[in-house]
């Protein structure tokens, strides 16, 4: 017998596999039943086994009766296989469900005068800061990242919502997975059920060697959302149904970037643009031929076009925006079509591809003589201009960078609500603070620090963003978005303090407090003995009057909060 030995490198994800309790004996079992049966398991590399997968990126999770498995509204990086027990899919929104995310209460008038002149010596106070719980239609158990919200009275539940039972072996939850938006329904277990949970990466990495897997969530995806998406799109907007099936039809996925963004960002901060632009993955170069038009399904897309010795970036493209659009609209007959720009991914970027073929067979001999044009405008979302000479704020930035790069850069066209203060406006008088202060009870919600571009800092508030990965793996939901604001709330109640979304956070916008009660003392856990914590950040004072408070208070008009997809809002605003 031959004693060599054969090394490898294992994907460093497998560093902290995603559960420690996960068993050889568990991936033997899991081998022997559907899907995992059919796979063959040579089409994987030595490096990257079928069994280490499972073993590193899959978990086993038992759920009692009425605990929510997913939860519609939730963000998650992870899809399910029900192996055994009973669990349904609720066909229409569950309001016992979501009911911890019941729209806030605004306050009175009464009460916000009061605060004004409430003094509150002691920090991150609580009324009842021990319970962590619900209400009569859900319950908590469990701790941290195990922790279950469950439904109090499963039967009612069975007989006043229409449901769909799941049989073991279906796959549920992995196209909010892959694609990281919200679950679009709730799914509960009506008995004990012992449920496969595997991480995206796991997923993504058996579809690629499983025609079978990879054919069954392209089906789904295919049948429940892709001509709805297609739709959205104003280029295929006006398309006939025969025409838009065909479009469909030929449609492929396509994915850019690492879905982690957030972990290497800290590492590209220190970066210069070029090196940061280099690291991009590259979509499409300048000059390169036009193969097929790009629609953005999430993330964000760098627009840029050689400069020198490297690039300007001259927009960025977001969801719903279309990648080549312009090229193939100007010229239509032209052989071959060729970018007029590179295109890079920030972060991570989903996108459907449509072949250049189809476009022309299917969709231009359907656009309208307006559509056309709207498009052709609308096909870039170029940065307007802006008076560089005034944002220079000291002699240490006497060339500043194009504010699109640095948007880019800094990932702040990531977010809907960004805090901009006007350094050569703001007194540092703290006025700011001092609303924030005020308005949640003694304890400032954000920190007047933050990247600055010339004379503008972007300060570390919660920016409510476009692409939430705070929200992803809260085991209880507490971190959440306002369907009707777009808000980015937590739940106090619900929060159990296992800091996932701060951690997540790139932007360091959310703080883990130690709550007090109303004497001011520390609030202990009664069974491990710490001190109990909660996730904290910038709400817009959601629950206030009048919108945010660090708006309100600025005397001098030097903050503002903007939407960083709105470039023509931002240009404005620093061009008054």
């Amino acid at each position: 017998m031959s004693t060599a030995e054969t090394t490898f490198a294992r994907p460093a994800r497998w560093d902290v596999p995603f559960s420690e309790m996960m068993s050889q004996r568990d991936v033997e079992r899991l081998l022997g039943v559907e899907p995992f049966r059919s796979i063959d398991a040579s089409r994987f590399p030595k490096s990257l086994p079928l069994n280490g997968i499972l073993k590193n990126d899959a978990r086993i999770v038992e759920f009692q009766s009425g605990d929510l498995v997913i939860r519609e509204g939730d963000y998650g990086s992870s899809a399910f296989m029900l192996l055994h027990g009973t669990l349904h899919v609720a066909l229409e929104s569950l309001a016992a469900a979501t009911t911890a995310r019941a729209p806030q209460p605004r306050k009175s008038w009464l009460r916000a005068i009061a605060q004004v002149f409430a003094s509150q010596q002691v920090p991150e106070i609580r009324e009842r800061p021990v319970a962590v719980g619900l209400d009569d239609d859900l319950g908590l158990r469990g701790e941290g990242e195990l922790a279950h919200v469950f439904l109090q009275d499963v039967p009612r539940v069975l007989d006043g919502n229409r449901t769909a039972k799941l049989e073991p072996g279906e796959f549920f939850g992995e196209l909010a997975a892959l694609a990281r938006s919200p679950r679009t329904a709730s799914v509960f277990a009506e008995t004990t059920a012992v449920v496969l949970e595997i991480r995206w990466q796991g997923l993504r990495d058996i579809m690629r060697r499983a025609p079978a897997v990879q054919q069954h969530i392209d089906h789904l995806y295919r049948t429940n959302s892709l001509r709805v998406h297609l739709r959205e799109t104003p280029l295929l907007a006006d398309l006939p149904a025969a025409a838009l099936d065909e479009v469909a039809a030929a449609t492929e996925f396509a994915s850019y970037g690492s879905f982690d963004w957030n972990i290497d960002f800290a590492k590209s901060e220190a970066m210069s643009p070029l090196e940061q632009i280099a690291r991009e993955p590259l979509i499409a170069e300048e000059g390169s031929v036009v193969e097929s038009l790009r629609l953005v399904r999430s993330g964000f897309v760098r627009m840029s076009r050689k400069f020198g010795a490297g690039h300007r970036t001259l927009a960025y493209l977001g969801k719903g925006q279309v990648l080549g659009a312009g090229e193939l609209l100007v010229d239509v007959d032209e052989h071959p079509i060729r970018h007029e720009h590179s295109l890079r991914a920030v972060g991570h970027v989903d996108l459907l591809e449509i072949p250049i073929e189809v476009v022309r067979s299917a969709v231009l001999p359907h656009l309208s003589d307006a559509r056309r044009t709207e498009l052709q405008a609308a096909s870039t979302r170029a940065m307007p201009e802006v008076n560089l000479d005034r944002l220079v704020a000291d002699d240490e930035q006497a060339a500043p960078t194009p504010l699109v790069d640095f948007m880019v850069d800094q990932r702040l066209v990531n977010g809907t609500q960004a805090m901009v203060i006007d350094l050569d406006r703001c007194t540092r008088c703290d006025d700011c603070v001092r609303a924030c202060a005020t308005t949640h009870d003694g304890n400032p919600r954000f920190v007047r620090e933050g990247p600055r571009f010339g004379r503008y800092q972007f300060a570390s508030a919660c920016m409510h963003c476009t692409d939430p990965v705070c929200m992803i793996g809260c085991p209880t939901g507490a971190i959440h978005r306002d369907i009707e604001t777009g808000t980015v709330r937590i739940n106090d109640s619900t929060c159990v303090g296992c800091a996932t979304c701060a951690n997540s956070c790139p932007y360091t916008n959310i703080q883990m407090v130690e709550v007090r009660d109303q004497l001011g003392h520390l609030v202990v856990d009664s069974m491990q003995e710490l001190p109990i914590v909660k996730a904290t950040k910038c709400d817009l004072c959601s629950d206030g009057l009048g919108g945010p408070a660090c708006v309100r208070a600025c005397s001098h008009d030097a903050l503002v909060r903007l939407d960083m997809a709105d470039l023509n809002q931002v240009a404005k605003w620093m061009n008054r």
